[in-house]
């Protein structure tokens, strides 16, 4: 037995009333809570006039660098922890290849891979790391930063060389030039003798 009539739409729930439906204000006769100082329920806003009797602390102003001096003390301290911070991954670096191990396998290739490629790409980006820190007063400051930030880069670069060698992926020794080497002429010969 099919109803071809629709349902009666049902009613809508109680929270959906109350939420649509703004509550009532109190007023100011019912209400048991003393208006803040300054407040007025007339206006709805704060009258300057009646808080003259309440003290206000003033703010402390926070000190701002306002010399240039101070402005660069500031910038050349931080420009001397970005030019130290190469030096805080040496450490790690240095056991991390240690353990590793001298073995040919793809996390020591990798991991010597990511020891080039931060020094290099450290290296190209020198003058965009130290251009925010770079005034007509610092400048001949910041070129002592910058050498020892490139030292610090060279001294990771030692370090991924040390890794390659130690896998011996460099030709240093006798046996990898063998090739390029020519047959020793001797200087006497000795044979046989029958007696």
């Amino acid at each position: 037995m099919t109803n071809s009539q629709p349902l009666p739409p049902l009613p809508r729930p109680k929270w959906v009333t109350d939420l649509n439906s703004p509550l009532p204000r109190p007023s100011a006769s019912t209400s048991s809570i003393p208006d803040p100082p300054g407040f007025s329920r007339k206006t709805g806003a704060i009258c300057v006039k009646n808080l003259a009797h309440i003290s206000i602390p003033q703010r402390t102003q926070q000190p701002t660098p306002s010399k240039p001096t101070e402005t660069d003390t500031i910038k050349l301290k931080k420009a001397w922890e970005i030019a130290l911070a190469p030096s805080k991954q040496i450490p790690m670096n240095a056991i991390m290849m240690y353990m590793s191990g001298n073995s040919l396998q793809i996390f020591s290739i990798m991991m010597v891979f990511m020891l080039f490629k931060g020094p290099i790409q450290g290296l190209i980006n020198t003058n965009a790391v130290f251009a925010k820190f770079d005034t007509e007063a610092l400048r001949s400051k910041i070129l002592g930063v910058k050498a020892v930030y490139v030292l610090m880069q060279f001294v990771l670069l030692a370090l991924g060389v040390w890794k390659v060698n130690a896998m011996g992926l460099l030709p240093t020794t006798r046996s990898d030039w063998l090739a390029w080497e020519s047959e020793r002429q001797p200087l006497e010969r000795a044979h046989f003798a029958f007696g």
